[in-house]
């Protein structure tokens, strides 16, 4: 772990999109934009953007980092290893975007499938925390009580 380590909090049913995404996507690479809020050691992840022409490969995945130059509530990316290996390689480093990068591996499930680093590629802890909103059911029971 880095010194001075930054915490990535991230809620459950964030993760469980990520999670749900990289599942959909398999054996492709998945890749979500992270839009957070960072105080004190802390980046809360708040939310995921798709990646507007985005390519899904099996073993790469492209974006264009320039549709996002002026959004400041990025904080990173996340994206998926369908190997397994939740290590950054050179290319994950070579092409960091943010403060953080986050990656989900096989099988995309439980908090020993995702891990977070910071442009050093030193590895961050990450904590799930409680759900920020409803679940589609709740929020779909609720619309047509």
């Amino acid at each position: 772990m880095a010194k001075n380590t930054t915490v990535i909090q991230v809620p459950k049913d964030i993760m469980d999109t990520i999670y749900a995404g990289a599942k959909q996507l398999y054996p492709r690479e998945s890749f979500l934009l992270l839009r957070g809020k960072s105080s004190k050691g802390v980046i809360k992840i708040t939310d995921l953007i798709l990646a507007p022409f985005t390519a899904h490969g099996h073993g790469t995945v492209h974006f264009n980092p320039y549709m996002f130059s002026g959004d400041f509530s990025l904080v990173g990316t996340v994206h998926s290893h369908p190997s397994g290996n939740i290590s950054p390689s050179n290319v994950d480093m070579n092409y960091f975007f943010g403060r953080i990068l986050m990656i989900v591996g096989y099988p995309f499930e439980g908090l020993g499938c995702v891990a977070a680093y910071n442009g050093r590629a030193e590895r961050l802890p990450v904590d799930i925390t409680e759900p920020i909103g409803k679940s589609f059911e709740e929020d779909f029971e609720e619309d047509f009580k």
